[in-house]
C-alpha cells in the first residue's frame, strides 16, 4: 500500500462534502410540534425515548426533524431499520430533505468494497447519517449524538446465527457509551419496551392521530368465515370489496404471510406429506417453477409425479400461499393489474425496489410481511387479510404480540391519504381479544392485558431468560451434552430456575438436530454472573460432535 502511494499507483481520494442542510418539506401538526418539543429537551444527555404513534402519525418526520439539530450540532446519527426493504426509500428521502450531508447505508446487500467504503467513512468522522440493517449498528461514530430505531418491535433486530445479539438492545448501549439520546419508533412497541415506557424507565412520548388531514384510522372489520365460508381460502364480502375499489380506481391489498403457492403437498388416499429430508417441516409448493422448496433450509426437489408411499398419482397441494392467491385474483379479475410481492417475486425480478416501484402502478398487491411496514400508498384504501387466525395459537408466548403487530401495521397501510381506508380480516374467531382491540385500535389496552398474562405467566419482562442450545446430527448427543452441562452448573439457589432439557420446536434444522435448555431469573445481574461462571464451565464439557452457545434474551425456542 504504501509503496503504491510512493509510486503514484494509488492516489486517496477524499469525498465532496458540504455542509448538510435541512429542506423543510412537511407542517407538523400540533402533536408533532409537542413530540419534538420533548425529545429536543434531552439532546444533550443519554435518554431512551419510545416514540409511539399510530401508523401514518409521522414519526419519520419527528425523527428528520431531530436529526436536523444534531446534524446543526456537528453530531452524528444512527439510524436502524429492521427491512433492507426500507432503506431505499428512507435513504432517498434522507437525500432529499439533507442535501450536503454524507449519507451511508450499512446492510447485508451491499457488496462487500461499498460496505468498507461507507464503514470508514463513518470511522473517520465525515459520515453524518448511518442509515441500515441490524449490522449498523456496529458502525464506528466518533461524533455520535442520536440513535434512532424505527420499528423497534421488529424481531429481524436479533441475530439468531454466529455472533448473536439484539441490534435495539445495543443501540441503547451505545447511546449510554456516547451519552448520545435514543429514539425508539413504533406503533406497536415491544412489551419490554412498552412496560419501560409506562414504567418510567424509558420516556414515552404518544401520538394517537394520523399525521395527514382528514387520514383517520381505518375502519376494521372482521369477516366471520363461519358465516361466510371462504371459497378458494377468499370469502364474498372480500372480493366484492375488491371490485369496489377496482371499480373507483383505487388499491388494494390482499396480505397472506406465506409465500408459495401451497405450504404442502399430501396424498389424500393415504396421509402421506411431503416433509424436508433435512428440517422438521414440510416442502411448500412453488407451481410456476414446478419445485418443492424448504423455506428453512432452502433445499429445492422437484414435484413427484405419484406418492411413493402408495403410488396414488393424485396427489393434492393443501392451504394457500400468494402465489395461488395471485393466480385467483386474475381469474376473478381478469383486467386488473396484480402484483405479487414477496422474497419470490423480488429474485424473479430486478429486485425489491424494482418490485416496489411498480407496486405503486398495480390495482391489487398480493403480498407477505415485506408490505406490512414503512410503505406509502397514495390509493390504497383496502387491505384484506387471509389466514389471520394462524397467529392466535402457539406455543410461543410471543405469538400474539407479534400477531397483533403484523395485523396492526397491515392496517396501517389502508386510507394514509385523504381517502378513508377499510381493513377486512377473515376469521372464525371474530370475538376473540386480540382481533377485538384490533377493531378498537387499542394496543394499549392490548398490551396491558398481555403485561398482566405475563407477570402471572412468569415471563419476560417480568423476569429475564437464557438459552443455552446444543446441535448435532444425533439428538441423543445434543441432549446428553445439555444434560451434562447442567450437571457441571454452578451453584444458583432460588436465584435462577434451570428447566429440562429438551427439544426446540423446530427440532431439526439443514440435517442438524436441535435441543436447548431454559434459563429464567427475576435478576439481570444475577443471570448475567451465572451464565460467566457456566460459560467458563462449558469450555470444558465434552462436547464430541455437538456444537454449543449461550442465547441471552431468546426470541425463538
Amino acid at each position: 500500500m504504501r509503496r503504491g502511494i510512493e509510486t503514484g499507483w494509488i492516489a486517496s481520494i477524499e469525498p465532496e462534502r458540504s455542509e448538510p442542510r435541512f429542506v423543510h418539506a412537511h407542517e407538523l401538526t400540533s402533536e408533532q410540534g409537542e413530540a419534538i418539543g420533548v425529545l429536543r429537551s434531552g439532546l444533550e444527555k443519554f435518554r431512551v425515548s419510545l416514540l409511539f404513534g399510530v401508523t401514518g402519525s409521522g414519526k419519520t418526520e419527528i425523527y428528520l426533524q431531530l436529526i436536523a439539530e444534531v446534524l446543526a450540532r456537528s453530531k452524528q446519527v444512527l439510524i436502524l431499520v429492521p427491512e433492507i426493504a426500507l432503506t431505499p426509500a428512507l435513504e432517498a428521502a434522507f437525500r432529499d430533505r439533507f442535501p450536503g450531508a454524507c449519507i451511508v447505508t450499512q446492510t447485508s446487500a451491499m457488496a462487500e468494497l461499498e460496505r468498507v467504503r461507507g464503514w470508514l467513512l463513518a470511522h473517520s468522522g465525515r459520515a453524518d447519517i448511518v442509515l441500515g440493517t441490524r449490522l449498523a449498528v456496529f458502525a464506528p461514530l466518533p461524533r455520535l449524538g442520536l440513535v434512532v430505531v424505527d420499528e423497534e418491535q421488529d424481531a429481524s433486530f436479533k441475530q439468531r446465527e454466529g455472533v448473536r445479539y439484539s441490534a435495539r438492545d445495543l443501540a441503547i448501549a451505545r447511546g449510554h457509551i456516547a451519552r448520545a439520546p435514543v429514539v425508539l419508533c413504533s406503533a406497536t412497541p415491544s412489551l419490554e419496551s412498552f412496560h419501560h415506557a409506562t414504567s418510567g424507565k424509558y420516556e414515552l412520548v404518544p401520538l394517537t392521530r394520523r399525521a395527514i388531514d382528514r387520514a383517520a384510522l381505518p375502519a376494521i372489520r372482521l369477516i366471520d368465515t363461519r358465516v361466510h365460508p371462504p371459497h378458494e381460502g377468499i370469502v364474498a364480502p372480500l372480493l366484492e370489496a375488491l371490485a369496489t375499489r377496482l371499480a373507483r380506481g383505487e388499491q388494494s391489498l390482499v396480505f397472506l404471510n406465506r409465500r408459495g403457492y401451497a405450504p404442502a403437498l399430501a396424498c389424500p388416499a393415504c396421509g402421506w406429506v411431503k416433509g424436508c429430508r433435512r428440517c422438521s417441516a414440510n416442502m411448500v409448493v412453488h407451481l410456476a417453477v414446478q419445485r418443492l422448496r424448504c423455506h428453512h433450509c432452502g433445499l429445492a426437489e422437484g414435484i413427484p409425479r405419484a406418492c411413493p408411499e402408495c403410488g396414488n398419482p393424485d396427489l393434492q397441494t393443501f392451504g394457500r400461499g400468494t402465489q395461488r392467491v395471485e393466480l385467483l385474483l386474475g381469474e376473478k379479475f381478469p383486467n386488473a393489474r396484480i402484483l405479487r410481492v414477496d422474497s419470490d417475486a423480488a429474485r424473479a425480478r430486478n429486485g425489491l425496489e424494482d418490485l416496489l416501484e411498480r407496486a405503486t402502478h398495480a390495482d391489487i398487491l398480493v403480498g407477505t410481511q415485506i408490505l406490512a411496514k414503512g410503505h406509502h400508498f397514495e390509493r390504497l384504501t383496502l387491505a384484506g387479510v387471509l389466514n389471520a387466525d394462524s397467529g392466535l395459537f402457539s406455543s410461543d408466548y410471543r405469538a400474539s404480540e407479534r400477531a397483533f403487530a403484523q395485523l396492526q401495521q397491515v392496517a396501517g397501510r389502508a386510507g394514509r391519504a385523504n381517502l378513508p381506508g377499510e381493513v377486512l380480516i377473515q376469521t372464525r374467531y371474530p370475538d376473540h381479544p386480540l382481533y377485538q382491540s384490533l377493531v378498537r385500535h387499542d394496543y394499549t389496552g392490548f398490551a396491558g392485558s398481555l403485561l398482566a398474562e405475563r407477570r402471572e405467566a412468569g415471563f419476560p419482562p417480568f423476569v429475564f431468560e437464557a438459552a443455552l442450545r446444543a446441535e448435532s446430527r444425533d439428538s441423543v448427543r445434543a441432549l446428553r451434552f445439555l444434560r451434562s452441562a447442567i450437571g457441571r452448573a454452578p451453584q444458583r439457589g432460588a436465584a435462577i430456575t434451570v428447566f429440562d432439557p429438551a427439544p426446540m420446536s423446530l427440532a431439526r434444522l439443514a440435517g442438524v438436530e436441535r435441543a436447548q435448555v431454559l434459563l429464567q431469573s427475576r435478576s439481570r445481574p444475577r443471570l448475567q454472573a451465572f451464565l460467566r461462571e457456566w460459560s467458563d464451565s462449558l469450555y470444558s464439557t465434552p462436547a464430541h460432535g455437538v456444537r454449543w452457545h449461550l442465547d441471552v434474551d431468546p426470541i425463538e425456542f
